[in-house]
């Protein structure tokens, strides 16, 4: 369940996206530089994967401190991370997500039980 849904013209900026920026924030609130990574729009929700967890990069530093600031165009949010890549009931709207939106060229190392481990959803603040 979502705690603070997407408006939908912010839904459709992001979804219509190739990629978004992602800033972490530090500890003390300030952003660090932006990275681009690919991000799928399922069941209303925004998600974000890696190809493996780890506690380096982007996804360490979300990890970490779950705040970040996104930016695709015509969008810019705060917003909260959450980790969802236990959750099974989502691997399957997010995988297809993913294989929608990137095709078979792109999204097969998005699709394994590895990334689906390090599935993130991002809400807005």
């Amino acid at each position: 369940m979502l705690s603070t849904p997407w408006n939908a013209e912010q839904l459709e900026c992001i979804c219509r996206s190739r990629e978004l920026e992602i800033a972490s924030r530090r500890v003390n609130g300030t952003l660090r530089p932006s990275v681009p990574i690919w991000v799928v729009c399922a069941d209303g929700g925004v998600y974000v994967r890696t190809w493996y967890r780890r506690t380096t990069g982007w996804f360490g530093r979300v990890i970490a401190v779950p705040e970040a600031r996104i930016q695709v165009p015509g969008l810019g949010a705060d917003v909260r991370v959450v980790d969802v890549g236990g959750a099974l009931e989502l691997r399957a709207s997010v995988d297809g997500a993913y294989r929608a939106k990137y095709g078979p060229a792109g999204h097969q190392s998005m699709i394994t039980d590895e990334a689906a481990a390090t599935t993130l959803r991002l809400d807005p603040r």
